[in-house]
């Protein structure tokens, strides 16, 4: 097998869109309507501001949100996030915020969170292997807290919530880093959402910021100007030297978004079709292929399962490499198998690796 050939299932750096892609190389010699690079181009350029511009009015409008939000484009990634959220909201607090830990990258906020004040975790999946996600008879919000933060997509476990939990009287924060633009998600009813861009929105490097202007009002006026959100919005991402190339390529996502998929809905109905192929062939499997997570929380970006044995895993590994399917290792964490299955991967190249793992469980 070329290399060149290999289809992207990694957990990140995700594939992306081929038009989108054919854009970029395009763009990397030169963007057409500037002449120039664009690893040439400057961020204090008009031509910049008005994509950023085009990219805050393209995240709304997929979204369905007014302008009563800030979109922010940061660096840092989501981890920057686990600190910046604590710091911007829980100072001076005398409630706790609220965190659930539902898998590897949820503990990792929660640890971080943790550093900057008061927080209760509200539930955890850690006895259980994060096998699972709570129902809501498990879960009780308190109506002080000063707010609410949960990872609607679990990479590592593959899980995903399926509903917007906590209260609408307090504030939620989501990570939804490797579900964000997957689909419609009610994103009216947070206050702040953050994803790091290389799942479903482009390469490393930027991170989209949405927040409520009222959030920012709880903001003290003590942090260092970089990790204070107020200078970022109103330096609209430009308050440093700003990720360029990595910018540009969320902006000609969402014009794919909007102008190939036609929305949230549609992305939506592709990424479930993908999904199901997976879930339906490791059901039918008759163990051959064992799901990871219950039925009811899997996620329509991750599918993470086990074979029989650790060297059936590296079997089916090496010859999944081979015959051009990239990045199906579990994370280290876990290890299996994950079939990441972001917006960009198409569903023939899903239905390609379903039927090599029809002849691989026939072999």
């Amino acid at each position: 097998m070329n290399p060149r050939n290999r289809t992207n299932f990694s957990g990140g750096p995700g594939v992306l869109p081929e038009s989108v892609l054919q854009q970029v190389q395009q763009a990397i010699i030169e963007v057409p309507e500037v002449g120039l690079s664009i690893l040439g181009i400057s961020h204090r350029s008009e031509w910049f501001a008005a994509a950023v511009a085009e990219l805050e009015n393209n995240i709304l409008k997929l979204l369905g949100l007014s302008e009563n939000y800030h979109v922010l484009f940061l660096q840092g990634g989501a981890t920057q996030q686990f600190s910046m959220v604590p710091m911007s909201l829980l100072h001076g607090k005398a409630h706790p915020a609220e965190y659930l830990h539902t898998g590897y990258w949820s503990g990792k906020s929660v640890a971080d969170a943790s550093r900057q004040g008061p927080i209760r975790v509200v539930w955890s999946g850690a006895e259980s292997g994060f096998l699972r996600l709570p129902g809501d008879d498990e879960l009780s919000f308190a109506p002080e807290a000063p707010y609410i933060h949960y990872v609607s997509n679990e990479t590592v476990e593959g899980l995903q919530f399926q509903r917007v939990l906590g209260r609408d009287d307090v504030p939620r924060i989501c990570d939804m880093s490797s579900d964000f633009l997957s689909k419609p998600c009610e994103a009216e009813r947070f206050s702040l959402i953050y994803a790091h861009a290389q799942k479903n929105l482009g390469p490393s490097g930027v991170t989209v910021v949405l927040v409520r202007d009222e959030l920012l009002a709880e903001v003290p006026d003590n942090l260092p100007g970089f990790l204070d959100y107020r200078s970022h919005a109103q330096a609209h991402s430009n308050f440093n030297t700003p990720p360029v190339f990595a910018i540009y390529v969320v902006l000609l996502v969402t014009r794919w978004l909007i102008g190939e998929i036609g929305g949230l809905a549609n992305m939506a109905r592709i990424n479930r079709a993908k999904a199901e192929l997976l879930y339906k062939l490791l059901d039918s499997s008759d163990g051959f292929y064992r799901g990871r997570a219950e039925s009811r929380d899997r996620s329509t970006m991750n599918v993470a399962f086990n074979l029989r044995s650790p060297e059936m895993e590296r079997r089916f590994l090496a010859e999944a490499l081979a015959a051009g399917f990239s990045g199906l290792a579990g994370h280290r964490s876990v290890g299996g198998i994950r079939a990441s299955i972001y917006n960009g991967l198409t569903l023939p190249a899903v239905e390609k690796l379903a039927g090599f793992m029809e002849d691989f469980r026939r072999s």
